[in-house]
């Protein structure tokens, strides 16, 4: 079997996504409210509720085939104060990276390592956050490669994010993972210029990473809507009329054009503060009916919730999402098991990793390279 660490865990969304055939090690997370979620749903065993900082290799069992990091995200995103890997939060990474060197110094180095994070990693710093990261990689001997990957492709979220893997140099990797040069899929404008921007003796150490297509996704926005939710209410005819208010006529006019058309039609909105016509900065209330939900984000810092709303004619009804909603598009099954406090539920998915998007990447990079690395041990 397969094994691994996850860093960073929040409520083992990677966990879920690696599968059954992958067998946790161990798990780390310091917020002792997510780690109460990861126990109900994976049990007690693998889970160390600590700071990062405090950990040392004595902590990690054996050998892990892969080594997954989360790290907070907050100092790399454009929201951010633009602290980078020097913030507190996203600096987090430099004890994460000393624990990976502390393995390979015992002989334990992973087969692979996977960091996920923001778009916004790319760029932190003028790329030299990114840059860091990827020569770290290569003093400790691996090669490393990074694809964007939106999670819109599996589940009805538009969720871009990065994901640095890397691979130890002493795994021959297999024929079809990598690519001469960069797809437009995977590997966006900015993963081609942070590329761009890595310095000369860290270039050799770069990876295109292969991966194919997935099928087109089936499941829509309305198909994730619960019909009776048991959180939250329904906004009030004047709630729901300011909402309506609070919208520019480009987006009062989509509005208008789903009452037009007779049916169900299903859309999210958020709040964001834009300029108006005096550049002002006022709130507004900009919502979407193509069938995809707007990127789920923390409650935390200010971040404003998704809103729900149900046009049906000349009936607009309106709501927050509903934490099962926050979960499924997460990719989260229903019988996982959520907090009962809203705002815990909503911070716990809107922190976490898209179940499909892990399942994929395993599928036909992670698990192909484990397979390779074990072959040689064999033959060794």
């Amino acid at each position: 079997m397969r094994s691994f660490y996850e860093f960073f865990a929040g409520g083992g969304m990677v966990r879920a996504g690696l599968g059954p055939e992958w067998r946790c090690l161990f798990a780390n997370d310091f917020d002792h409210k997510k780690g109460r979620v990861y126990r109900e749903n994976w049990g007690d065993a693998e889970l160390k509720t600590a700071d990062v900082r405090s950990l040392t290799v004595k902590d990690l069992p054996i050998r892990a085939d892969l080594a997954w990091a989360s790290f907070p995200c907050q100092d790399l995103s454009v929201a951010g104060g633009g602290a980078g890997l020097k913030g507190d939060r996203s600096g987090t990474f430099w004890p994460f990276w000393k624990l990976m060197t502390g393995l390979r110094r015992t002989g334990r180095a992973p087969h692979l390592i996977v960091l996920e994070n923001v778009c916004g990693t790319l760029t932190s710093n003028d790329g030299a956050d990114f840059a860091a990261i990827c020569g770290k990689f290569q003093d400790a001997h691996y090669a490393v490669g990074a694809v964007v990957v939106d999670a819109a492709l599996f589940v009805p979220q538009s969720r871009p994010r990065l994901f640095i893997i890397a691979v130890h140099n002493s795994v021959p990797l297999p024929a079809g993972l990598l690519l001469d040069g960069p797809t437009a899929l995977w590997h966006t404008r900015a993963v081609r210029a942070a590329h761009d921007r890595l310095p000369t003796r860290t270039k050799p150490a770069w990876l295109w990473w292969n991966l194919p297509t997935p099928p087109a996704r089936a499941r829509m926005f309305a198909d994730v809507i619960e019909d009776a939710p048991e959180n939250p209410r329904w906004f009030s005819e004047k709630e729901a009329a300011r909402l309506l208010g609070m919208m520019s006529a480009i987006n009062r006019a989509k509005v208008d054009d789903a009452r037009r058309m007779g049916t169900k039609i299903v859309g999210g909105v958020y709040k964001r503060t834009r300029p108006n016509e005096n550049r002002r900065r006022v709130q507004r209330a900009e919502v979407r009916f193509d069938g995809v939900s707007g990127c789920l984000r923390t409650p935390a810092g200010g971040s404003s919730r998704q809103v729900i709303i149900i046009v049906e004619g000349e009936s607009v009804r309106a709501r927050l999402i509903s934490s099962r909603e926050t979960a499924r598009l997460m990719g989260l099954p229903d019988d996982y098991v959520l907090p009962d406090n809203y705002n815990e539920a909503y911070h716990l998915t809107g922190d976490g990793v898209v179940v499909p998007v892990v399942r994929h990447l395993a599928e036909h990079i992670f698990e192909p390279v484990v397979a390779e690395a074990r072959r040689r041990t064999v033959a060794a």
